[in-house]
Formats: structure tokens, C-alpha cells, sequence
């Protein structure tokens, strides 16, 4: 009796245990389930207001942006008013500086053929010294109409147009002969038309060396030397000051010529005033020296060309440490 018992004693307490287990269980599922969510659902009223509100920025937006197109419209009409100006004031400038030109030529033009301007003066290098030294005194005296030596290098920038070959060809060549007989001995010489164009191709951007045979040749090719020219020295002088031009160079250019038929003498001399600049003691790198021919004047006067070219020679000499002859014949 006492074994059955303990047998069912046992077996009450098991169950009592599942039990237990599965309302822990449940309890715990109760506990842990979650509220739905919940959905706020806006009202019309508040719809509207943000409705209402979105407009008002827009329209804000808009304002703004009309304003600042404003703006930008009257800034770009300011700029193009100042660029009209200033076109304008640009033109008005070329004008005065074209008439006070016309005005500096006709003051000239009964005196600057046969006038001789200032001596140019150059200060000699040590070797000039020497080399001028050793030669004859004689020929260091020479000069070429009136133009003091004094340079290391020379460049012919010489008219072939029509007019000088037909009536000063021959004085070209004597004056050529004069130049390269009156410098004992250069460092190196070039002789090129009024266009630029090298005698020599082969020496083309290079100097061409000094001496007697290359000399005698070069005063042969001019004889029969005949490229194309536009009577006009500008394009000759350009190239030869912006292809030899050098500080430690002395450099002297002689201009040939009778007549400039370029639209305007200060735009040229505006050219050369900046190619060739003038060093800490007022030199430019380059003298430049002119020798005029007059071929264009006759018994009714002096042609504008011929005058032109005169004038031009003279200011350039002036400003670029040289001198301008004006020849009294041809012959």
C-alpha cells in the first residue's frame, strides 16, 4: 500500500508542471504582442494650408528669379553700352592720331628731303675701337652720306620697286659700294628688299659673313637685283630688327627708299617703338639710319608717297638713335 502512494504522489506533480509551463507560455504570448499601427490621416484643412503655402513660395521663387534676370539683363545692356564706347573713343583716337600725322607732314614737307637730321652717336665697343684702330685713317673717316660708322653689324633694307630701279638703281649700288668700303670690318652684314626678302637665301636668318669676295658678290646681285616690292620699307624693317636684334650686338639698319605707301606713318612707328626697345641708358637694340631717294619729286613738286616716306625716315631715325639723309639727286 505504501508503494502505490508514492507512485501516484509522484505522477500528480509531473502534470502540475506542464501546466504550469503552458500558462507561462500563454502569458508570455499576451504580453508580447504588439499594437497595430496607426495611420494619421490628414484632413483637408491641413492639405490646404501646406497647398496655400507651397504657392507662396513658388510665387516667391518666381520674383526673385524675375528680379535677378532684370539685373542681369541691365548689366549685359551696361556692357554693351561701354564696348560701343569704347569702340567709339578707339576710333576717335586713330582719328587725332592720324591728323596730327597729316599735320606733321605738311610741315615738313618743303624741308625734309634736303635736310639732315641729327648725327646718331654710338658708343663703340672695344673691338670696334681696335678694329677701326688697325684700318687706314683714311677710311675709319668715311662716312655714308653723312652717317657716322659705328656699328658691328649692318642690314640694307632696300626699295626695289619700279621707281628706284628705274631712276636711282645706279646711286643704290654706289651708295651700297660706299657703305661696305667706308666700315673697315664688320662682324657680319645682310641685305634684304622693303618685303623682307633675304638677297641670299641661303643666309636667310644668319649673318652672312664679311668679306672681300662676299662683298663683291653682293654689290653684283644688287645690279641685277629685281624682287618683288610694294614701295614700302615696313615689312623689310620688321623682319630684320625681330630676327637680328640683340643686346649684346651693335646693330645698325640702313633703309633705301623713295617712296611709303602703308595706310599710316604713326602705326609703323608705333610698331617699331615697341619690336625695338631701349635699354637702361635710353639705347635702342637697334639704330635704324635711312637714305632717301628723290624719285618723286619733279618740277610740280613732291608726291605724298615720296613725302610720306621722308617723314616716316625721319621719325624713326629720331626715336631709334639713327639718321636721315635725303638725297638731292638720283644721279
Amino acid at each position: 500500500m505504501s508503494r502505490r502512494r508514492n507512485v501516484e504522489q509522484s505522477g500528480m506533480s509531473f502534470l502540475d508542471c506542464i501546466c504550469c509551463g503552458f500558462g507561462a507560455v500563454i502569458i508570455l504570448l499576451v504580453l508580447t504582442k504588439s499594437a497595430e499601427p496607426v495611420i494619421a490621416e490628414q484632413t483637408p484643412i491641413t492639405l490646404a494650408a501646406k497647398d496655400e503655402q507651397l504657392n507662396r513660395i513658388a510665387e516667391e521663387t518666381a520674383a526673385e528669379l524675375d528680379a535677378l534676370e532684370a539685373q542681369l539683363a541691365a548689366a549685359q545692356e551696361g556692357k554693351a553700352a561701354a564696348g560701343r564706347e569704347l569702340a567709339s573713343l578707339k576710333v576717335t583716337a586713330d582719328t587725332v592720331l592720324d591728323k596730327t600725322t597729316e599735320v606733321r607732314e605738311d610741315k615738313t614737307v618743303a624741308t625734309t628731303i634736303e635736310e639732315r637730321l641729327a648725327t646718331a652717336r654710338q658708343t663703340l665697343t672695344e673691338e670696334m675701337r681696335r678694329l677701326q684702330a688697325s684700318a687706314p685713317r683714311q677710311a675709319s673717316k668715311r662716312d655714308v652720306a653723312g652717317i657716322p660708322i659705328d656699328s658691328e653689324y649692318v642690314i640694307f633694307v632696300i626699295d626695289t620697286s619700279g621707281s628706284m630701279q628705274q631712276f636711282a638703281w645706279r646711286t643704290v649700288v654706289q651708295k651700297m659700294n660706299e657703305a661696305l668700303n667706308a666700315y673697315p670690318k664688320v662682324k657680319g652684314m645682310q641685305v634684304m628688299s622693303d618685303e623682307g626678302e633675304y638677297m641670299y637665301t641661303t643666309y636667310a636668318r644668319q649673318w652672312i659673313p664679311d668679306t672681300p669676295g662676299l662683298r663683291k658678290t653682293v654689290l653684283e646681285r644688287l645690279r641685277g637685283w629685281q624682287p618683288f616690292s610694294n614701295s614700302s620699307p615696313v615689312e623689310g624693317i620688321e623682319v630684320a630688327i625681330r630676327t637680328f636684334a640683340a643686346q649684346d650686338k651693335k646693330v645698325s639698319i640702313y633703309v633705301f627708299g623713295d617712296d611709303f605707301t602703308g595706310s599710316s606713318v604713326d602705326a609703323v612707328v608705333r610698331t617699331v617703338r615697341r619690336i625695338n626697345p631701349r635699354d637702361g641708358r635710353g639705347r635702342p637694340l637697334v639704330r635704324i639710319h635711312g637714305i632717301g631717294f628723290p624719285t618723286q619729286y619733279g618740277n610740280n613738286g613732291a608726291t605724298l608717297g615720296g613725302v610720306r616716306f621722308a617723314n616716316l625716315m625721319r621719325i624713326l631715325a629720331e626715336e631709334n638713335g639713327g639718321t636721315f639723309v635725303g638725297l638731292q639727286t638720283s644721279q
